[in-house]
């Protein structure tokens, strides 16, 4: 009957969880903490807490411990399964709509609004990281990041999961600023 639940609880957050993380949290939150009271809210802000510093989508994370947490392995499957499961139906619902109507000038007309507004999103997401780079880094080791990053991924072809291994490798390896002395003795 665990397994039931756990299924029936995750299912109704990954079908109502409408908008990702922020409005799947409450949900979770009234599923596992009020319904069935399979944690208090302390552990609840500890699993949310966890997920938040984990990368990728907030509510597999959370239903996989929680699923974990509750009914073991098998438990774990089967509420990352519910959460991914009304996604999966409705992106074929939605894929098979289009594609049935895919000539029509409205479908095409969503299809080519949409390119523009992800290129903007992206545009202030590149931008958002740049400030940050800047930030950490200043405006020359970030402007030299970026224009070297551009010449070997698009001028030299150099595929950009290697650009970012050299990136982290440089940010592993790569020199410290030196701490004074007497500052490390005053801490």
């Amino acid at each position: 009957m665990k397994q039931l639940h756990l299924f029936l609880a995750f299912f109704r957050v990954g079908i109502l969880g409408y908008g990702g993380g922020p409005s799947s949290i409450p949900l979770v939150h009234k599923e596992v903490v009020e319904k069935y009271k399979w944690m208090d809210d302390d552990d609840f802000s500890d699993v949310l807490a966890l997920g938040n510093a984990m990368p990728g989508p907030i509510a597999t994370k959370m239903a996989g411990y929680i699923g974990w947490r509750v009914g073991g392995l098998i438990g774990m499957i089967n509420a990352v399964l519910a959460t991914i499961i009304p996604t999966i139906i409705l992106m074929i619902l939605l894929l098979n709509v289009l594609n049935a109507y895919k000539d029509k000038a409205w479908v095409q007309g969503m299809a080519n609004a949409v390119v523009p507004v992800v290129g903007v999103m992206l545009g202030v997401l590149t931008w958002d990281f740049i400030v940050k780079s800047k930030g950490a880094l200043g405006w020359s080791v970030t402007i030299g990041i970026l224009i070297g990053s551009l010449v070997i991924i698009e001028m030299l072809g150099i595929h950009p999961a290697i650009v970012i291994i050299g990136l982290l490798l440089y940010a592993l390896i790569g020199k410290r600023k030196k701490v004074p002395e007497s500052e490390v003795k005053a801490s």
